[in-house]
């Protein structure tokens, strides 16, 4: 067994098959005690509740 590829790939195939590489829209949704933006599944930075309890006391 070789560790050598046995054909050459081209740029052009190496570069479009890496052009599907990229970063997504990020998923936002709204806090359900503050109504802030906040990633699904993460403590409110601005209230600090996670799903209707506080969970980090936020100093103003």
């Amino acid at each position: 067994m070789s560790i050598c590829p046995k054909n050459h790939s081209s740029k052009a195939r190496r570069d479009s098959r890496r052009a599907n590489w990229k970063m997504g829209k990020m998923n936002l949704v709204k806090c359900s005690k503050c109504g802030e933006l906040v990633m699904p599944h993460r403590v409110c930075k601005a209230c600090g509740s996670y799903n209707k309890r506080e969970i980090v006391k936020v100093e103003d």
